[in-house]
C-alpha cells in the first residue's frame, strides 16, 4: 500500500523540504500534491483521493485548523489521518488539534520521526 499525501503549507520552500523528508523516510508513496493554503487544499481534497493530509498552521486565506475544522464536518473526509506541521509551541492550540483527531510534529523533523508518526496514523508498518 502506497499513501497519496496532500501537503498544504504557504511556503514552497517547507513543502519541498517536507516532500525531500517523506521520500528519505522509507513511507511506500504514491501521489504527493501541494496546496499553499487551506482552501486550495481543500480544493485538491475534494478532486483527489488523498490518504494523509500534512498541514501547516499558520497560512493566509485558511489556516490549518480552518482547514481541520472543514475536513473533519465533511462526511467524505472526516477519517482522513491529519498531521499538523508547525513550529507551533502554545500547548492549547496543540491540544486542540488532538481533540479534533489530528496528530502533531514539530518542524524540524527527521525522516525517521515522520515515519514514526505516519505509521501511528495509517497502515504503514513502523
Amino acid at each position: 500500500m502506497s499513501l497519496n499525501i496532500l501537503v498544504v503549507d504557504d511556503s514552497a520552500v517547507m513543502r519541498k523540504m517536507i516532500i525531500k523528508t517523506l521520500n528519505m523516510s522509507g513511507i511506500p508513496l504514491g501521489n504527493i500534491m501541494e496546496a499553499s493554503d487551506g482552501k486550495e487544499g481543500l480544493q485538491k481534497l475534494e478532486e483527489n483521493w488523498i490518504d494523509l493530509l500534512m498541514i501547516d498552521i499558520n497560512m493566509p486565506v485558511m489556516d490549518g485548523m480552518e482547514m481541520l475544522n472543514h475536513v473533519r464536518s465533511n462526511p467524505r473526509t472526516k477519517d482522513t489521518p491529519v498531521l499538523i506541521v508547525s513550529t507551533e509551541s502554545n500547548e492549547q492550540r496543540i491540544a486542540n488539534f488532538y481533540k479534533l483527531g489530528a496528530s502533531f510534529v514539530h518542524k524540524p523533523f527527521t525522516p525517521e520521526e515522520l515515519r514514526q508518526e505516519i505509521s501511528r496514523m495509517t497502515d504503514i508498518p513502523a
